[in-house]
């Protein structure tokens, strides 16, 4: 079994190179060379939107990035995205990058200047040359953590979600970071990681985590993780994966546990759960995601299970537009006029199902069973 987990391993990263574009960005507001990473999907399409991860510390984190959003895209729903690596390790730039004034906290001179960089050229530059979408995501770890926090102190935050990785705080930024966080009224996401290994900022860390639980903001979603087997390095490989999981939840397909505890338990109608699901992801994230057949089935099978019958017509409409030319949405709606007591109008219904393509379970059988059916229970 290690073994080949460890061919995978190879392979994927093996097919991530193949994917990734290294360049030499000329930044005037640094007025030097810096080294970046970009991982495009190798299916963009200029007509989609791509959300943008920017990756701080890119030589330790990017290809972990890239590969968790790689695999989440893949089996999890989750949007392909854009990703945006910044090299730092060299001759130990990201001191530099991200130092701040010890009097005040906040970056010192040359920090400001690569705060410029990031804010002023880099990311308008993939703005300007992809088709990125509004949501922006920036991971950093370490000293880099604390300096994604910067973007906290403006008045409108550039970025949508921040994830930090076992942060270096600078002075106040404990009681900084939360008093900013319940300013906003957009949605931000804020993801706070920690190992179990103590050093001397875990206290104020810990605090910071505290205040942060005490905001109570509806457009605030913070997660805090900690792993207590983890180290000062290892704690990067256990967090970004959840970092995914927690940020991107909502993009996974409904799960059984999902179905049973939520749609099942809900005194709304089945199909509200669906439509709210997806009309959230649109809101928080700022743009559409095309509606799985696994969320539809599970919806299905929560209005028979509930006798929600009312909630077949707009699923079949649902049906109608995200799978055109399949018997989906014809045939929900036949189950609709069956139950509303129209068996004419069902009859017409589940015969133009008959004509369109099977999709999943449905098949051409049982349209014509439930045509048989109408026809000996109604003498058609």
């Amino acid at each position: 079994m290690q073994r080949l987990i460890t061919v995978f391993a190879f392979f994927l990263c093996f097919n991530l190179g193949a994917q990734v574009t290294q360049e030499i960005f000329e930044s005037f507001k640094l007025q030097e060379r810096r080294d970046v990473q970009y991982y495009i999907p190798e299916d963009y399409d200029a007509e989609k939107k791509y959300p943008l991860i920017v990756v701080l510390d890119g030589e330790y984190l990017f290809d972990q990035v890239v590969a968790n959003s790689k695999i989440y895209s893949r089996f999890h729903g989750l949007p392909q995205m854009i990703v945006v690596g910044i090299n730092q390790s060299e001759n130990s730039i990201r001191l530099d990058d991200c130092a701040w004034e010890e009097e005040t906290g906040l970056p010192n001179q040359k920090a400001k200047k690569f705060f410029e960089f990031l804010g002023m050229e880099l990311i308008p530059y993939l703005d300007l040359n992809y088709s990125t979408a509004p949501f922006k995501m920036i991971v950093g770890y370490d000293i880099s953590a604390n300096f994604q926090n910067y973007w906290l102190f403006k008045e409108n935050s550039l970025f949508n979600a921040y994830v930090n990785i076992s942060p270096t705080l600078a002075p106040e930024m404990e009681s900084r970071v939360p008093s900013r966080l319940g300013a906003f009224k957009k949605q931000i996401f804020y993801q706070l990681i920690l190992e179990g290994e103590r050093n001397s900022d875990t206290p104020r860390i810990l605090e910071m985590d505290k205040a942060i639980k005490a905001i109570d903001k509806e457009s605030l979603h913070y997660f805090f993780d900690e792993y207590p087997s983890a180290d000062h390095i290892s704690i990067v490989t256990y967090g970004i994966g959840k970092a995914f999981d927690n940020i991107f939840g909502m993009f996974k397909p409904i799960s059984p546990k999902e179905y049973k505890t939520q749609i099942l338990t809900s005194e709304e109608p089945v199909f509200q759960y669906l439509q709210t699901k997806y009309n959230s992801i649109e809101d928080l994230f700022g743009f559409t995601k095309s509606v799985d057949l696994n969320d539809v089935m599970a919806i299905y099978a929560g209005t028979r299970k509930k006798d929600d019958f009312e909630s077949l017509k707009p699923l079949s409409d649902l049906c109608k537009r995200e799978f055109p030319g399949t018997m989906l949405g014809f045939y929900f709606e036949g189950e609709y006029y069956e139950q509303l007591g129209e068996p004419k109008k069902a009859l017409k219904t589940f015969e133009k199902a008959f004509g369109m393509d099977e999709i999943d379970f449905l098949t051409k059988e049982m349209a014509l069973e439930k045509i048989d059916a109408l026809k000996a229970d109604f003498g058609f």
